[in-house]
């Protein structure tokens, strides 16, 4: 009988709580028609105890209400949002509960977002020539726009194939200023990238581009195109991953939010590479961060630099 709380064969009865007790000698004295009053010490729950639940059960449920908007606001995530992106999302729609109520409901009903550690994709390929200094220096923080820029290429592994993604982020806030997505990570799907971002720069703004030591970084037509557009290089130390963290940070955010424990059988490459687009207008334009209190997007239109 124990079994009908959803807990496994053999649970003890004592590690029950007092809801729960009651609600065990309730179902077994209705199925077997025994009283429930000769249940009671069995499970260990006093007369007084086993009433006031009884009582308690009838009252209506007062997070019923919030239960049924938090789920939403998951859904609506796509299973991506913690309970304080949720808590966010919720006081954005004027609703007033505390972080910790939803943490609770959250935990309870088990709205749990899907996450998995993250399987890193490396383009080194040696040292073909003399790599830029390091002048990000691990201190991935920006006064404004487009003063500090990283970039990294990582892979998606699915039954349709791999797929590639290659982003710049803007150090000043994590907003992704252009990315490319491809099946294949070669040149042209960093330049193409890069040609990207540089075209959404201002006269004047001449960002350092910082980046790890993979081949597509240090090839003429990536040199050229930040040469052409007054961008900086930057170059982590080989293999130290801590020298980009900022571009594997977002890299984990991502493969969190998207990618792991997500099924994608069934889903063309095409449909995939879609997917991922989707995600990442959705990453930049509404995703809240809770540093903000909103999506990157809406920040900078609060203070004004967009539109």
């Amino acid at each position: 009988m124990i079994e009908l709380l959803g807990k496994e064969p053999g649970a003890v009865p004592e590690n029950l709580t007092s809801r729960e007790k009651t609600i065990l000698v309730k179902t077994v004295s209705e199925t077997l028609g025994v009283t429930a009053r000769s249940l009671l010490p069995v499970v260990g729950i006093a007369r007084s105890t086993y009433h006031y639940q009884l009582r308690a059960m009838k009252r209506p449920d007062k997070d019923s209400g919030l239960l049924e908007l938090v789920r939403e606001a998951f859904e609506n995530s796509k299973r991506r949002y913690g309970y304080k992106r949720i808590h966010l999302e919720l006081k954005g729609m004027g609703i007033v509960a505390s972080a910790k109520r939803i943490m609770r409901l959250m935990t309870r009903h088990g709205l749990v977002p899907l996450s998995r550690s993250a399987k890193r994709y490396s383009s080194y390929k040696g040292e073909p020539a003399k790599a830029p200094k390091n002048l990000a220096d691990r201190d991935f923080h920006a006064e404004a726009p487009n003063r500090l820029w990283v970039t990294d290429l990582t892979e998606f592994s699915i039954p349709a194939g791999k797929a590639y993604l290659s982003p710049v982020i803007d150090c000043y806030d994590g907003l992704p200023v252009a990315w490319t997505i491809g099946t294949s990570p070669n040149a042209d799907l960093a330049n193409g990238m890069l040609a990207d971002a540089c075209s959404t720069l201002k006269d004047g703004e001449k960002p350092i581009i910082h980046s790890d030591r993979g081949c597509h970084y240090r090839w003429p037509e990536w040199i050229r195109i930040c040469k052409d557009n007054n961008l900086t290089r930057s170059m982590s130390a080989k293999g130290c991953s801590p020298d980009n963290a900022a571009a594997e940070g977002f890299f984990g955010r991502l493969k969190q939010e998207f990618f792991h424990k997500r099924s994608f059988a069934g889903v063309t490459m095409d449909e995939f590479i879609g997917m991922l687009d989707e995600y990442m207008v959705w990453y930049r334009d509404r995703r809240i961060k809770t540093e903000f209190g909103m999506s990157i997007m809406d920040r900078r239109r609060e203070l004004g630099l967009v539109a």
